[in-house]
């Protein structure tokens, strides 16, 4: 089965310490504004999804959306979720850790591409 979005053993690791002290998780790409483009961690249901969001994936059983429109500019590209030393966003629960969630990405292969124009996002609204 070809994915959407993956994660690194670093990002799993922080997503297990969250889960520890906070219990379920959620992640939203973030579109910019106040913490530019990072994918942000929030308790489960602490961040209210809408028509215009969709799911892109599940990593480490926690779910992981960002808007319809952000992801028409990233559905050709696969993405990882990963972990690294730093300042997370001011409002995701990584914060006070001493880590940061960032995406890397590449492009899909032709194979991986024509898999997965068969097989669309899950519309939250």
């Amino acid at each position: 089965m070809i994915s959407r979005i993956t994660s690194t053993a670093s990002a799993d690791q922080l997503i297990d310490e969250l889960i520890s002290v906070h219990g379920d998780l959620m992640f939203h790409q973030s579109g910019g504004c106040c913490d530019g483009s990072a994918p942000m961690c929030y308790n489960k249901g602490e961040f209210y999804l809408g028509q215009a969001d969709v799911e892109i994936g599940i990593v480490r059983n926690t779910r992981f959306y960002m808007s319809a429109e952000q992801f028409s500019y990233w559905e050709h590209t696969h993405i990882t979720l990963d972990a690294i030393k730093g300042t997370g966003g001011q409002f995701s629960l990584e914060r006070p850790t001493g880590m940061r969630f960032i995406i890397r990405s590449r492009l899909y292969t032709d194979d991986e591409w024509e898999y997965l124009k068969d097989h669309p996002v899950k519309n939250c609204g």
